[in-house]
């Protein structure tokens, strides 16, 4: 039996991580969810996902601190990880992506676009 790609989601918003698990899920991939930074970080240290969908805007640990602690993991630092926000400014891209982002998508967003996203990430993996 094959692995299922998997993807975790961290997001404080709570109809975002249930609209992005079910379409996920439809798409076949395997959801882990996480409400905050700290959870997401354990998590993905422990289920090590293929893609980590990840809000910038968090109470107690933001995306961008995620994001630097992650790449710090030897187990995690090679995860593509896809920043979801409402933070458009060029200055707030280019820091993610400076940062490690492997792409950056912003709220709103259409569900179906951001599996598409998740789907040729994968793909991309799987060549490289």
């Amino acid at each position: 039996m094959t692995k299922k790609n998997s993807v975790l989601v961290i997001d404080d918003e709570e109809h975002i991580l249930n609209i992005l698990a079910y379409n996920l899920q439809l798409d076949g991939l395997e959801v882990y969810l996480a409400e905050d930074g700290p959870t997401g970080l354990e998590i993905a240290r422990e289920k090590k996902p293929d893609v980590i969908i990840l809000d910038w805007m968090m109470p107690e640990m933001d995306g961008l601190e995620v994001l630097s602690e992650l790449g710090k993991d030897e187990g995690t630092k090679d995860i593509p990880v896809i920043m979801l926000t409402c933070k458009k400014m060029m200055l707030d891209v280019g820091q993610a992506l400076y940062q490690g982002a492997a792409d950056y998508i912003l709220k709103p967003f259409e569900p179906e676009d951001l599996v598409e996203i998740v789907r040729r990430k994968l793909e991309s993996m799987i060549k490289s």
